[in-house]
């Protein structure tokens, strides 16, 4: 078997030059570099990466626990974009720091994190990044005492640095765009109630709305979602006749994602209802394949994900940096990032007929 002495041997150099290409601590010319390599390509030199991290107690390796895998095709429930774009994220920040990314999935159940936990410190792991597979409260406590830990998509009850989208702020500025194309009347067709991002978004709807003296109306309001739900399509079919169950139906509807304003798009067509020219329909998430796909193209308000994901892994570092990571220094809470808006054909201004433009939906057994 190869040593580090035989492979200076055949680079001509020493083997102290060896250990600095081989750990990165010292400047090393390209020529020198490149001979070192060469020499245990030809050896076929493994270096022990365990001998090293013992002796410098640095491993090189970040660990990563996330869904993204077995939760790729999986439809049945309240995600937002495949978390694969978070994971993404983090991996090119990880690459650039010459560190590597070790990535373990959970399989969808949470009972298996702690003991993915224990399994990436037995590998001597510098720090853990945990992708929850949607905006939501950390459901358990995170083992692993002395590790640095960020959170991505989540966020803890004992302060755990953390990155989540602004789900507010971007319903927010959603329900603004709409606003400024000269809609009055913006229903807004939800998630479930009890989603932290319906919570938040809700707020940045309302907080749109109020900025610009319109007055809340809780009957352009329907909760629903698109989650495995017997009779899924009935339901979003009754909350967007409610809609338009009136004298003064909406000229806009905000949906609580994209899968679900695809779903608008094919009642309101049923019903003979134009969008945009009678309706403009506006998303949430920029999920591409439907938002770019559709006809029009939506209106949505993007779901950071790549962002959040190098984000985190950028503070992940910044903290194995620091030797000893003083309370000050953390954030105090999770970090939003934010999304753009991505205006497209869906939203165009309120269409205004001679004789007030009212439309009805016809019922659903009439053609």
């Amino acid at each position: 078997m190869a040593t580090i002495y035989d492979v200076a041997r055949l680079a001509g150099v020493s083997p102290k030059t060896v250990s600095r290409v081989l750990n990165r601590d010292a400047p090393v010319s390209s020529k020198t570099r490149t001979a070192v390599i060469q020499a245990m390509d030809t050896l076929g030199y493994v270096p022990s990466h365990a001998a090293r991290s013992i002796k410098s107690n640095k491993s090189g390796l970040i660990g990563m626990i996330t869904g993204a895998i077995s939760n790729a095709d999986e439809a049945a429930a309240p995600t937002g974009l495949p978390e694969l774009f978070i994971v993404q994220g983090a991996q090119a920040v990880i690459e650039k720091s010459q560190k590597t990314l070790l990535i373990s999935d959970t399989g969808g159940r949470l009972d298996r994190v702690p003991n993915l936990v224990r399994t990436f410190q037995e590998h001597r792991v510098e720090g853990i990044l945990y992708v929850a597979d949607y905006h939501k409260p950390l459901e358990l406590t995170l083992p692993g005492q002395g590790v640095p830990k960020v959170l991505i998509n989540c966020f803890d009850a004992v302060g755990t640095p953390a990155v989540v989208p602004d789900d507010e702020g971007g319903q927010y500025a959603l329900t603004q765009a709409a606003i400024a194309q000269g809609h009055h009347r913006i229903a807004y067709l939800t998630l479930a109630p009890t989603l932290e991002a319906t919570k938040l978004r809700m707020r940045g709807y309302r907080r749109a709305l109020e900025e610009a003296g319109i007055g809340f109306d809780g009957a352009l309001v329907q909760a629903t979602d698109l989650y495995g739900t017997p009779g899924e399509h009935q339901l979003i079919w009754a909350a967007v006749d409610k809609f338009f169950d009136t004298d003064a139906p909406p000229t806009a509807i905000c949906c609580g994602n994209d899968r679900l304003a695809m779903a608008v798009y094919g009642i309101l067509r049923r019903r003979g209802i134009a969008v945009p020219e009678d309706v403009s329909v506006l998303g949430y998430d920029d999920h591409r394949l439907i938002s770019e796909t559709l006809f029009p193209a939506l209106t949505t308000a993007e779901l950071p994900y790549s962002a959040m994901g190098a984000r985190a892994a950028q503070m992940l570092l910044t903290l194995l940096a620091q030797d000893a990571p003083s309370p000050s220094s953390l954030p105090n809470a999770p970090i939003k990032i934010s999304g753009q808006i991505k205006t497209r054909a869906s939203l165009i201004a309120p269409r205004q007929a001679a004789h007030g433009n009212v439309i009805h939906l016809k019922g659903r057994n009439e053609i």
